[in-house]
């Protein structure tokens, strides 16, 4: 079998071995099943999707609901050379602009988004005609523990 996940793993990420979970639910991404994955801070979920990520043709697109998380991991995804951005408030103008405009060419494998950001009608517009690998939702303990209270954009998400 073709292990490219566990050569990504070690000459993208530098690890030699999987922490637990990570193998079997990066299996199962994968294979194109949904996964819910819960694991506590430091357990490893990111890399559950950023592998992926490089082995699927589109881009994977990263709901999330905290700038310094996105502006975090889009730092040390750019450290390994790996084609990422995010879209946020905290951005100027012009940094959101290309971002866009790298998706709008096919330039990204990794898209950080909030959920507000996501569901407005000119990004909508935007992915219908992109090659979606993977959308995950990071620290999704959000929705589960204020749900639409915290944030409506949460309850749009299925337009994606």
């Amino acid at each position: 079998m073709n292990r490219e996940d566990l050569k990504i793993l070690k000459s993208v990420f530098g690890f030699d071995k999987y922490l637990p979970h990570q193998e079997e639910i990066i299996a199962e991404i994968l294979l194109g099943k949904d996964v819910l994955s819960i694991m506590p801070t430091g357990g490893g979920k990111s890399l559950c999707y950023q592998l992926p990520a490089l082995i699927f043709d589109g881009i994977t697109i990263v709901v999330s609901p905290l700038i310094a998380l996105m502006q975090s991991q889009v730092a040390q995804l750019k450290l390994l050379d790996i084609k990422a951005a995010c879209l946020n408030s905290s951005n100027t103008y012009e940094e959101n602009k290309k971002t866009l405009n790298l998706l709008e060419i096919n330039k990204l494998k990794i898209l950080y988004a909030a959920p507000e950001r996501l569901v407005k009608e000119e990004t909508i517009e935007l992915l219908k005609n992109k090659n979606i690998s993977l959308l995950a939702i990071d620290e999704v303990h959000c929705v589960s523990q204020w749900g639409h209270d915290f944030r409506k954009e949460y309850l749009k998400l299925d337009l994606l």
